[in-house]
């Protein structure tokens, strides 16, 4: 078995070397990491929802730090966070439960004046949950059996001896499948998105896109499989141009394609019904982080009040702000996908006395795409309004998890 600290180093390594990219396929990987160090974490000790809390919280650090402008990855582990609250909170919630229905069921017994071995236990009960007033009034021998089977369950419920043991196993079981529940999410999400794709796109209108994205293209082909008949306008995206390879995937589906240049979809802007796109990351004021160009062509839809449609999965939805210290919004490419360094070797020289290269390449990845620019969020959970992410995060992440920073002792 290949040892904690190495899985996580095999894919810190991965994401600093950029091995692996995209919100939905780094969403999926970095939820199977965490399942697998869960589940090989044995050091559960009577507190195991702190503990395990505090390992998922040190692995996210790394993970994190190794490719900042990977938001799924701090997605993810803020949603397996949240797991492990809420499943050690629903184990806690039926501790109490359990407790609770064995005492109210003991004091009927009492009430009725059934003399039995559980009158006793319920005497017991009775007395431990009452006021310190009322538990002298019902005193009992502390060595009578009743009292030490309830002392045992009050231990129990407390997280000491073998039961603390039982509870942290159900405790990671339990983590372990809404984890796997998470997985299934991830891989299933573009099915649901695609199956709204009837109610927003009609026959004969046009559909304008930028770059490649995955759940676009399944949302397009959705429509299409529903008899609908459209046009569809991709700006190539530059200087990457994916936009040339969404074309070729949707022209062997049957759907009309256009290629524009970048520049063009200002001009084309007015034969436009729809605008689709997908995203690197959705904020939680609703804005997004996009493929770069992404800004021109809502700010043309703004001018045309062209609908912006955003298609997004859960996992890209980000619990922080773009003015978030732990946010980073943009990296820099290699200038070598904009230019040919051979052809521009001369001016890439340094000048004369002047300690800097006359030529500088900027060759940004992302655009930040505020909300008041866009339209709808298209969901694998259904359409929101930008206004309403916001409300819509508060479901999947907790405030306290916001910063993976541990807080120092008080």
């Amino acid at each position: 078995m290949v040892g904690t600290q190495a899985l996580v180093s095999d894919f810190v390594s991965k994401l600093r070397r950029r091995k692996i990219e995209g919100s939905q396929a780094t969403a999926r990987l970095t939820a199977e990491l965490l399942r697998v160090l869960i589940s090989q974490h044995k050091q559960l000790p009577a507190n195991g929802a702190a503990a395990l809390t505090e390992f998922v919280r040190s692995v996210g650090e790394q993970l994190i730090a190794a490719n900042p402008i990977e938001l799924a990855v701090g997605n993810i582990v803020r949603r397996v966070l949240h797991i492990i609250q809420e499943e050690d909170f629903s184990l806690l919630k039926d501790s109490v439960g359990g407790l609770k229905f064995s005492a109210e069921a003991a004091v009927e017994d009492i009430s009725e004046g059934k003399n039995n071995q559980n009158s006793l236990a319920a005497s017991v009960v009775s007395r431990c949950l009452q006021p310190p007033l009322l538990r002298a009034v019902h005193d009992c021998s502390p060595d009578s059996p009743a009292a030490c089977q309830i002392s045992a369950s009050r231990d129990g419920f407390q997280g000491k001896g073998k039961s603390a043991d039982r509870s942290a196993k159900i405790l990671k079981s339990d983590v372990i499948k809404a984890v796997n529940e998470l997985i299934e999410d991830i891989d299933t999400c573009h099915e649901q998105i695609a199956e709204q794709a009837v109610e927003l796109i009609h026959h004969n209108e046009v559909v304008l896109t930028l770059g490649r994205s995955s759940f676009v293209m399944e949302f397009l082909c959705a429509a299409k499989e529903k008899k609908r008949s459209f046009h569809v306008f991709i700006a190539e995206g530059a200087p990457r141009f994916e936009g040339h390879v969404l074309a070729q995937e949707l022209a062997k589906k049957g759907l009309k394609t256009t290629v524009i240049t970048d520049s063009a979809v200002f001009a084309i802007i007015c034969r436009v019904n729809m605008i689709v796109v997908g995203v690197h990351a959705v904020m939680a004021n609703g804005s997004i982080i996009a493929p770069v160009g992404m800004n021109m062509i809502a700010l043309a839809a703004k001018k045309h009040a062209v609908p912006f449609v955003v298609v997004a999965g859960t996992h890209e939805l980000c619990p922080l702000y773009s003015q978030n210290p732990e946010v980073l919004l943009n990296e820099m490419r290699s200038p070598f996908e904009v230019l040919d360094f051979k052809e521009f070797s001369d001016a890439m020289d340094y000048g004369i006395g002047s300690g800097s290269p006359l030529l500088h390449v900027v060759d940004p990845a992302f655009d930040y795409v505020p909300p008041e620019l866009l339209s709808l969020f298209v969901t694998d959970i259904g359409g929101y309004s930008p206004s309403y992410i916001n409300r819509l995060i508060a479901d999947y992440y907790s405030s306290d998890n916001l910063t993976l920073q541990q807080k120092p002792a008080s």
